[in-house]
């Protein structure tokens, strides 16, 4: 859309982000406020001693400053990125919309294609399917985002990085409360709780969030704990221990709209919705541990262990007639997931040559053992009920993988940096439902590759970086895409290929006087890419469809004007295309795919522009900031040529501290425009649509009670 662009690029000369971008800055005392801007590590990257400004990766850092927000929603951090696309849902049964350089775009709930961690434990199971609910915003130090080639080195679905990082308590830390009420019956209680001594400390996050939904039928509670605790030991020995529990009890689900829906009113939510009751209750709690120890006989020795439980219900909209086809689940998940893993990694710092050197090689483990029942969603007339089970399943998700990677100070004035990783990723499903017409469906598959990465930085000044980074990710289909056969047939499609991507970047990094500027350019060409190609009677069946290609162009920019303004840019051009021709199923009673998607067509779900800013001052105790968003139209669908379209946002805040209390006003969308929020790709209902709100605003209070 040609007046998206120019909103894009009208964006692109001013600056972005909601909260304080701190790239490469210093947060050693967890305030955006300190910086300098050659100090920090990021962990994505798996270097320990290297700064992120001497890194061949486009990397941001996002430090949680005294913006107003509710600070409960990832998609709060990650709005403003290069190359990052976090569209909230207005829908807490479907979590944030998440997608990094096109990667997860297709995901219709959840997240695909990425993986994701908080305080280094997995928020991504082993197949590949991550969710990001469980963040707790409230107690986090700083949230990392790694983009472009190195995100292979993580693994299965890697084409993006995101990582939570809670704080390290410390002696004197002030412990603080915070509370909002916003728009739409939404609220939020929220206590972060740090201290420490010379030996370990704590850092305790609780969060209660509410809402009764910018929709109808869209009401929701969250409550969310995190628990870092750490404690040191001689030698310079360290013990971590992370307790994360999430409660989504009952979360209603609206659903997406028809255009014509859309158009008439945002705020309905789709009449099945009320029908069936659509909702969903999620519980996950888990625990992990970290221990860093050095070697006698040098380098640092890091293991991690994790274990958890998520359970899912879930009532969809599914109606009875389609439900009488002797092979369908139901419209009723029950999921009960058990997961855990473990990862060693030994890690050396020394000389090569007289230069330095930093050289990891590990190794790791992770399984998930689901057992995955389906029930009709009727009781007779009755309808949103659980009814007749349909499906009675354990799945089995295993990942095997040794990884190794080596940074070298290769010459004055340029380093290299090279990796590769080995995953096996095992799917076995074991099929307790069987019927005369319903046959065993049990069966196993095994995927492995080995990715290679390789990067390159090269310093012609000293506040100067140019980096060139080429590696091959690769992407497995989830169990939710191995459910349902293309042709409608029993048993799961395990004929699917995982898909493969080589990536490629240029990127810059130039430091100024109070300010950064980073640029890239990148290209991912993926073979055997994954695609709905059959959507029908509530199931989506997925295929391997051929090549993909997405490629584009990044900007972002920090600056601060004086002492009292700070400037943000971040803006993004995207094309995401198929580029082999394919053949989908569009609607019910299709079995042999035959409605054509030609090559050259779009990849739905992707915003081919978007441009962010933010322009913040701030004097004495007060605060106040403006901010300005614009996205292009977005294709919802393989087939036709039906769009989002794409709009601009303004929002406003303001506040000010007195003593240790600080109150604070935000107001979004201050313009009032109607806009869509974020889309469900390829629905087979047509129901592409979930829209975002009108004018909203958002006031709140934080003491922070210094002991």
């Amino acid at each position: 859309m040609r007046s998206a662009l120019r909103h894009a690029l009208i964006l692109a000369a001013i600056a972005a982000g909601p909260c304080t971008l701190a790239r490469d800055d210093s947060i050693a005392d967890g305030s955006a406020q300190a910086r300098r801007l050659d100090a920090v590590v990021v962990h994505g990257t798996g270097l320990r001693g290297v700064p992120a400004f001497d890194a061949p990766a486009s990397l941001d850092v996002v430090v949680p400053g005294d913006d107003s927000r509710a600070q409960v929603l990832a998609s709060e951090l990650l709005a403003g990125l290069p190359g990052v696309l976090a569209r909230e849902r207005q829908n807490q049964a479907q979590d944030t919309q998440l997608s990094i350089r096109g990667f997860g775009a297709r995901s219709t709930f959840g997240v695909r294609g990425l993986r994701l961690y908080t305080d280094g434990i997995p928020a991504t199971m082993p197949d590949g399917q991550g969710q990001l609910a469980h963040f707790v915003l409230a107690g986090a130090e700083r949230l990392e985002v790694l983009r472009g080639p190195f995100s292979a080195l993580h693994g299965n679905a890697s084409g993006g990085v995101v990582e939570l990082h809670s704080a390290d308590g410390q002696p004197d830390d002030p412990w603080r409360l915070r509370t909002t009420l916003g728009s739409h019956g939404s609220w939020t209680a929220a206590a972060n709780l740090r201290g420490g001594s010379d030996a370990g400390g704590y850092n305790l996050a609780l969060v209660r969030f509410g809402t009764s939904g910018f929709r109808g039928h869209g009401a929701a509670r969250r409550d969310q704990l995190n628990l870092k605790l750490h404690r040191l030991f001689d030698g310079d020995r360290r013990l971590d221990v992370v307790l994360n529990h999430l409660d989504l009890p009952q979360a209603q689900d609206p659903l997406g709209l028809t255009r014509a829906q859309f158009e008439a009113d945002p705020r309905q939510a789709a009449p099945v919705a009320h029908q069936f009751d659509t909702r969903k209750s999620v519980r996950q709690p888990q625990l992990g541990l970290r221990w860093q120890q050095p070697l006698s006989t040098g380098g640092t020795l890091e293991a991690r262990a994790w274990a958890g439980v998520r359970e899912v219900e879930q009532y969809l909209p599914v109606p009875a007639a389609a439900q009488a086809n002797p092979l369908h689940a139901g419209g009723v998940i029950d999921l009960d997931n058990r997961y855990g893993g473990l990862d060693l990694r030994w890690t050396w710092r020394g000389e090569l040559a007289g230069r330095a050197v930093e050289f990891t090689a590990g190794t790791g483990a992770d399984a998930q053992r689901q057992h995955r029942r389906g029930h009709e969603n009727f009781l007779g007339l009755h309808t949103g009920v659980r009814g007749a089970l349909r499906r009675d399943e354990h799945n089995r998700t295993g990942t095997a993988d040794r990884y190794t990677q080596l940074w070298w100070q290769a010459g004055e004035r340029w380093s290299l940096l090279l990796g590769a990783r080995h995953s096996a990723v095992r799917f076995r499903s074991d099929d307790h439902y069987v019927t005369a017409d319903n046959p065993d469906d049990s069966g196993r598959v095994r995927h492995a590759r080995t990715v290679p990465v390789a990067g390159l930085v090269i310093a012609p000044q000293q506040d100067v970086r140019l980096h060139v980074a080429a590696g091959r990710g690769f992407e497995t289909p989830t169990f939710n895409e191995l459910f349902y056969r293309a042709d409608g047939g029993a048993g799961l499609a395990f004929d699917l290929r995982p898909a493969v991507s080589d990536h490629a970047e240029l990127g810059l990094k130039w430091r100024r006087a109070g300010g950064l500027l980073e640029a890239a350019l990148f290209r991912a060409d993926t073979r055997d890419e994954l695609a709905v190609v059959r959507n029908a009677g509530g199931r989506s069946s997925y295929g391997n469809v051929g090549r993909a290609r997405r490629e584009g162009a990044e900007l972002a920019w920090s600056q601060d004007l004086g002492d009292t303004f700070t400037l943000r840019l971040a803006a993004t051009w995207l094309d995401a295309r198929f580029r082999e021709g394919f053949r989908v199923c569009p609607a019910a009673g299709c079995t042999v795919p035959d409605t054509p998607v030609p090559a050259g067509s779009r990849i739905p779900g992707v915003a081919p522009t978007q441009g962010h800013l933010r322009l913040a001052w701030g004097a004495g105790p007060w605060q106040a900031a403006v901010e300005a968003s614009a996205t292009g139209n977005v294709k919802v669908a393989d087939v036709g040529g039906e769009r989002a379209p794409g709009h601009a946002l303004l929002n406003l805040e303001a506040g000010r501290s007195v003593g240790d209390l600080r109150a604070f006003l935000r107001v979004d969308n201050i313009l009032d425009r109607r806009h869509v929020g974020s889309v469900i790709v390829n629905d087979g209902n047509g129901r592409y649509y979930e829209p975002g709100p009108g004018r909203t605003w958002l006031a709140g209070l934080e003491w922070r009670w210094q002991r």
